[in-house]
């Protein structure tokens, strides 16, 4: 029987694992390849068009994929039950980072050479200096974030051991305010008339990435069994993402990402209330084991899905293909079960589970 204490996650009998998170990666994994398939609609068709439209849902639905990645890791590295050291910091975790990164993004540059006929010795060259200069495939930016929560959990774990629910809330509201509603306000009359200070006091998306982490915490730590409040969230969050990107991209007469964006209020809105449900969730044993092998595979999807969307794209396989509220969750599923194929290998060779995926 599956137990689920007031301030602790729900957990497997059996695996011991956080089925909640399970559930939250899979979904935030599936939306990260529905929101890069969608892309090549949002940026191929015409503004307004039904294939646009299609794709604009698909790409607004699953926003708030990267913030639900942040809240989950908040989740679970916030804990203060789960002992972290510093030594543990920087001789496990940092390390094990850097090194996927690093590789993925060599991996990447070796394979976009060979993509475009320009595996030269000069071309590696160069391909090396940019990846030490952190200049790597697009979606890594991620990981990049990543290192900067990392070097901040001994902080943000001091706050989520001693903090009071009503310091949390307060900490909370003051990130929304600086790191989500300022960001998306800014671009707007009368906050275009700042100057000086106060047009700095915003912060900028790889800090406020940080707050998903105690916000993904906070939930977990106080859950709700009402589920009227996350849905109601989610909806408006949609709404806010969908209706505004529609409204602004037909106004400048090309697409506008600015309510894409994940600092914005819409995908804030949008995380907290499909994480909020997806703690009120019922997990199921036979769910539990697809979730938690997708869970513990979706690193390796995010690192290498774009190998694949790039080879799909060469043989006229994306968002384009056919009818777009079709082919875009299709072809994400096929990206999942491709990613999934080369974790399934990849964590079988000797350090691969460990330094790789």
């Amino acid at each position: 029987m599956l137990v689920k204490a007031e301030n602790a996650p729900l957990r497997g009998a059996a695996s011991g694992r956080d089925r909640t998170v399970d559930l939250i990666k899979t979904a935030a994994i599936f939306g990260v390849l529905l929101i890069h398939v969608s892309a090549g609609g949002l940026s191929g068709a015409a503004i307004g068009s039904g294939t646009w439209i299609a794709c604009l849902f698909w790409g607004s639905v699953s926003r708030a994929a990267v913030p639900l990645f942040l809240m989950a890791s908040g989740a679970l590295l916030l804990r203060p039950d789960r002992e972290l050291t510093l030594r543990k910091l920087y001789t496990k975790n940092f390390p094990r980072l850097l090194a996927a990164l690093l590789f993925w993004a060599v991996c990447y540059k070796v394979f976009n050479l060979l993509l475009w006929g320009a595996l030269t010795p000069a071309g590696l060259v160069q391909a090396i200096k940019e990846v030490i200069l952190f200049r790597h495939e697009e979606h890594l930016y991620y990981l990049h974030i990543m290192l900067l929560v990392y070097a901040f959990l001994p902080i943000t774990r001091l706050v989520a051991a001693h903090a009071t629910a009503g310091q949390m809330r307060y900490l909370l509201g003051l990130w929304f305010l600086l790191g989500i509603l300022y960001p998306t306000v800014k671009i707007y009359w009368p906050f275009t008339l700042l100057v000086g200070i106060p047009t700095q006091w915003l912060m900028n998306m790889t800090y406020a990435a940080i707050g998903y982490t105690l916000l993904g915490y906070f939930l977990s730590a106080h859950p709700t069994s009402r589920r009227w409040p996350w849905g109601a969230a989610a909806l408006g969050g949609f709404a806010v993402t969908f209706g505004g990107t529609w409204l602004a991209s037909c106004s400048a007469g090309a697409l506008s990402g600015h309510f894409l964006e994940g600092m914005s209020v819409g995908v804030c809105l949008l995380a907290a209330g499909l994480y909020g449900l997806c703690i009120a969730a019922p997990v199921g044993d036979r769910a539990e084991r697809v979730l938690s092998f997708v869970s513990r595979a979706s690193f390796c999807v995010f690192l290498v899905h774009i190998f694949f969307l790039k080879v799909f794209a060469r043989f006229g396989l994306t968002a384009l293909a056919g009818p777009a509220v079709v082919t875009v969750p299709v072809l994400s599923a096929l990206l999942l079960g491709c990613g999934c194929g080369v974790y399934a290998v990849l964590s079988r060779i000797p350090g691969g589970r460990r330094w790789l995926v």
